[in-house]
């Protein structure tokens, strides 16, 4: 609700102050180019002077009925939840307090209210190397820019996020915001957990795939992630217990030293970025 407020920014200090010093708060936004449609019907309707009266709420339910194709709106009114009750019409239409932010300007909005950033709740849609904008010729340039300017472009290459959804955390939290991190040893200590949207698919494959992950949460088609045989063993292996050294002792004929410590890291991560898995990072490291 932090959007629909008067002054957001007191609402996210607010509940910065009652968040546990080793806490996570987990905060959505609306974002404004995916909701372009939206505020151009909130503009039709204050020019109309519409009312939230049950009677006026169903006049413009079936007026929109009408609303053109190529609308902005159009291909909303018909999977965002938002539209599928006349409560949740007249609250994305009607509502006289509605503030979205764009990727930097939530950064901004977290900072002010001394939190820190941790993650996406869905990364891969902000991340460059994911999906078909890997393997454009700006793929590389974008891997160069920061991380916080990297998902600002993202956010506009991709064009219709409606909303931005983040783990964040205070600013004064003991140890790293973002602890997941494949540069030291650390990682075969993780414990890999599936998110429970995931399905792997095991038919109408690219050529050399095992398998494809698909996290249905995704809104965009291209976040998908090949398998070849190894990486699909070691997928099964993940029964949200086993840590990744764990998995790797079960398949040792599937993986030898060299991809143990190379390649089965950048899996691990791929898996990762793609939303396919969180990781338990709590056990020591040996």
């Amino acid at each position: 609700m932090l959007h629909h407020l008067p002054d957001p920014d007191t609402g996210l200090r607010a509940l910065r102050g009652v968040l546990k010093s080793d806490g996570a708060l987990h905060l959505m936004v609306y974002a404004p180019y995916g909701r372009t449609g939206v505020y151009m019907l909130q503009e039709y309707c204050r020019r109309l002077g519409t009312g939230r009266s049950e009677e006026e709420i169903r006049d413009l339910a079936n007026t929109l009925m009408a609303l053109p194709q190529g609308h902005p709106l159009a291909q909303l009114l018909g999977t965002a939840p938002d539209f599928r009750t006349k409560a949740g019409l007249a609250d994305a239409l009607l509502h006289p307090q509605d503030r979205a932010y764009t990727a930097p300007q939530l950064f901004d909005f977290i900072d002010r209210a001394g939190m820190t950033f941790g993650r996406w709740l869905r990364q891969a849609p902000y991340l460059p190397q994911c999906g078909n904008l890997a393997r454009t010729p700006h793929g590389s340039r974008l891997s160069q820019l920061s991380p916080e300017e990297q998902y600002a472009a993202l956010e506009l290459f991709r064009g219709t996020m409606v909303r931005h959804t983040v783990i964040i955390y205070r600013d004064d939290r003991p140890g790293h915001a973002q602890p997941i991190r494949f540069d030291n040893a650390h990682w075969q200590n993780y414990v890999p957990i599936r998110l429970p949207h995931t399905l792997c698919i095991e038919e109408n494959l690219p050529a050399g795939a095992a398998a494809v992950l698909l996290n249905q949460s995704h809104t965009y088609p291209d976040l998908v992630l090949p398998l070849d045989h190894v990486e699909k063993r070691l997928f099964e292996t993940i029964d949200g217990q086993r840590t990744i050294a764990e998995i790797l002792d079960l398949v040792p004929d599937k993986v030898d030293q060299s991809k143990r410590n190379g390649d089965t890291a950048s899996f691990f991560e791929r898996l990762w970025w793609y939303d396919q898995v969180v990781f338990d990072a709590s056990r020591p490291s040996a």
